[in-house]
């Protein structure tokens, strides 16, 4: 693999060399029971992946629009801390390191990460796609099998990353992972499908944060309380993921990408400049104007109307994307 590539591109292709020989029709069936199994009850102490036929699945279904979704909230956090990297990272419930690649990605690899799972098949695969990567930081990964329940310890680190694990959790587990993951690292974040029960989730897990003495950097202005009312509205975010042939044969797609959905929170022991609004809605261009859904640090909620006469302030609102910070920096 040759290592000047873009991390995502280098994750398309560590993946379909790895998957080469998977017969579609059988990936496609694992999908959908994979697909059914997520939105469904997971058992606790069930390994969603039981084999290599799953995992498979699994990587190609999902780890591009982790990869994606994790990016986005990294992305956010680094500009929160431009001046901050991490030495170290530990990938809660990792399974096959798709938020692992996304780290290497946004620190030019500098991290030393360990990727933790209870599915051995996750991580064997995981380790296949990271000595396949070119990325010296993920070739040279720590894989290790360990419970991710309330019994979790971890060893001090700079970034605890956690996507798409807590709905696998009893509410039990769930606190005390969140927990943990709070008292080891300088800086926690995770990230869960742009659901309502997902930003439900986030929530719960960003109360703990900022409980254990936390700044939320992002995606929120502020560390007070959520302005959307539960129930009504919900706080989450796009992605867009680009398709490979083979992720277009599982997913039984034709468009060459997808919007991932997806809500997140990065929270921090060390100072942060959060963004003074994030734009929560995409937004809307007519004519003249562009109309922006806010959430801002002192008015909650709030709609902002920018036209031409304000200028280069409005030319930036035309580029403006939904889960960017406003205005720009």
């Amino acid at each position: 693999m040759n290592a000047s590539l873009p991390t995502a591109e280098a994750l398309r292709g560590a993946l379909a060399g790895l998957l080469d020989g998977l017969p579609p029709t059988q990936a496609a069936q694992a999908v959908d029971r994979l697909i059914s199994h997520y939105r469904g009850t997971v058992p606790t102490g069930v390994p969603v992946l039981r084999d290599r036929s799953d995992v498979a699945a699994y990587a190609a279904y999902r780890m591009p629009a982790t990869f994606e979704a994790v990016r986005a909230a990294l992305d956010a956090l680094r500009d929160a801390a431009p001046d901050w990297a991490p030495a170290t990272h530990t990938d809660l419930g990792g399974g096959t390191g798709a938020a692992s690649w996304a780290v290497a990605e946004a620190w030019d690899s500098s991290a030393r990460t360990t990727v933790l799972d209870w599915a051995e098949p996750a991580l064997a695969l995981g380790r296949e796609l990271a000595a396949a990567s070119g990325i010296a930081a993920l070739e040279g990964a720590t894989w290790q099998r360990s419970r991710i329940s309330a019994a979790l310890r971890i060893e001090s680190t700079d970034l605890v990353t956690v996507s798409y694990v807590l709905n696998e959790l009893t509410e039990q587990d769930r606190t005390a992972v969140v927990t943990e993951a709070a008292r080891a690292a300088r800086a926690v974040v995770i990230v869960e499908p742009g659901t309502p029960d997902g930003y439900a989730r986030v929530i719960a897990a960003r109360d703990l944060l900022i409980a254990a003495g936390m700044t939320v950097a992002a995606p929120c202005p502020h560390s007070g309380t959520c302005p959307m009312e539960p129930g009504t509205d919900w706080c989450h975010f796009a992605a867009r993921v680009s398709r490979s042939s083979l992720h277009r044969q599982v997913k039984g797609g034709s468009l060459a990408y997808e919007d991932e959905k997806f809500a997140y929170v990065a929270a921090t022991r060390f100072p942060v400049t959060p963004a003074p609004a994030r734009v929560v809605r995409r937004p809307q261009i007519r004519k003249g104007q562009v109309l922006l859904e806010l959430c801002t640090e002192g008015d909650g909620l709030r709609r902002d109307t920018v036209t031409k006469r304000h200028g280069t302030l409005y030319k930036a609102a035309r580029d403006v994307a939904w889960g960017d910070e406003w205005p720009p920096r």
